[in-house]
C-alpha cells in the first residue's frame, strides 16, 4: 500500500511532472539504500510508460511513503540496475 500527503504530491508534480500516485505503477528493475536523515530511505528504479524513474521512499509499518518520484539519470540506471545477459 502507498500513502502520501496531497501537498507533497502537488510539490512532486510541480517539480518532476509526475504524481506520487504513479509509484504503484513502477516496474522495479533496481534498488539502492539511501542513508539520509533519521528515517531509513530506499531508492528503486524502474519503468513507467517506457521511461526510467527513481522512487525514493520510506516504510512506515507496512505502508510505502513516497518522498520523491522523478525521471532517473542515465548514470543511476547503469550503476543500480543489473544488465540482462
Amino acid at each position: 500500500m502507498i500513502e502520501f500527503d496531497p501537498e507533497k504530491d502537488r510539490q512532486n508534480k510541480a517539480k518532476h511532472g509526475i504524481s506520487l500516485a504513479r509509484a504503484s505503477e513502477l516496474a522495479v528493475m533496481g534498488y539502492a539504500r539511501q542513508k539520509r536523515g533519521s528515517e531509513p530511505r530506499s531508492r528503486i528504479y524502474g519503468h513507467i510508460d517506457g521511461h526510467w524513474y527513481c522512487l525514493i521512499y520510506t516504510m512506515r509499518a507496512n505502508v510505502i511513503r513516497p518522498i520523491s518520484l522523478r525521471r532517473a539519470h542515465e548514470d543511476e540506471v547503469s550503476r543500480y540496475v543489473k544488465k540482462e545477459h
